[in-house]
């Protein structure tokens, strides 16, 4: 819907660039030190636009042209080039952004104080950024990361099937025709933070969200047609974009924003300057 419009995009992954080509296949061989010792930067699975044929870079090949528009890389990038563009002030209108292994907080090659350094170090840098003015940082966890929850998520959507994982089989509520399979409802529950200079004070929304609200924003923020429009997919599609919560109430786009930057130390996590 984004490339329909013609809205600049990006994934951006630590260790995506290939440190050798063989017989014309990448190899990502960086490494990086951390917890438990010399690992991969790049990790495959964790690249969600790979698995589409609309949107895979299989062979990991560079931007021929500006980054976020579409040629040989299909919007998918290493994360240095994230930083590239931050520098030279072309973001694209949405970036996904994913850290290398060593930073990216999963229980076995980081940890949380790896993932605090690689958050605050990037976050102090678009803040410092001609385009923090315009700019929403929405920070978003995977799965439950090993630091589980100790309440049972309630049963959003009853699956197609009996057979689902979470709860076990028959256990996911009454099979409804139409449904999307084995979709049964919220995981653990996750941190959801918003950082920009549009977002609401020292606020805490209460809107019941999951990881699909950051899409459910994007259709919203860039009127992509999506909910309630002519795009959207019907019930038994697999997309729960229409009924997922909205993140707009964290925002507040009458005021003036507060451009002010928040400078944190990425070891102590300590405000350095408030500007």
């Amino acid at each position: 819907m984004l490339n329909t419009q013609d809205f600049t995009w990006g994934w951006f992954q630590g260790g995506f660039r290939p440190t050798q080509v063989i017989a014309g296949v990448a190899k990502c061989g960086a490494q990086s030190v951390g917890l438990p010792g010399t690992v991969n930067d790049y990790i495959p699975h964790h690249e969600p636009f790979q698995y589409f044929p609309g949107t895979k870079n299989p062979h990991h090949l560079a931007p021929t042209g500006l980054v976020g528009t579409t040629d040989q890389a299909n919007h998918q990038y290493d994360l240095q080039d994230f930083f590239s563009v931050l520098s030279a002030g072309q973001l694209p209108a949405v970036s996904f952004v994913k850290a290398k292994a060593v930073n990216d907080g999963h229980p076995g090659n980081s940890d949380p104080l790896d993932e605090q350094e690689y958050l605050v170090s990037i976050i102090n840098k678009i803040q410092l950024s001609p385009q923090w003015k315009n700019t929403a940082i929405i920070i978003a966890y995977d799965d439950s990361d090993g630091w589980y929850d100790h309440v049972m998520p309630p049963v959003m959507t009853p699956s197609a099937t009996s057979i689902d994982p979470l709860a076990g089989p028959g256990a996911c509520g009454t099979p409804q025709p139409g449904a999307d399979a084995a979709r049964c409802g919220r995981g653990p529950r996750q941190p959801l933070l918003v950082i920009s200079p549009w977002a609401k004070p020292n606020f805490v929304g209460h809107t019941l969200t999951d990881q699909v609200s950051v899409l459910r924003f994007i259709e919203e923020n860039w009127d992509l047609g999506f909910i309630d429009g002519p795009v959207a997919p019907p019930a038994g599609t697999g997309s729960v974009d229409r009924y997922t919560g909205s993140l707009l109430n964290m925002f507040d786009f009458d005021d003036r924003p507060d451009t002010r930057p928040l400078i944190l130390d990425p070891v102590t996590g300590t405000a350095t300057h408030h500007g």
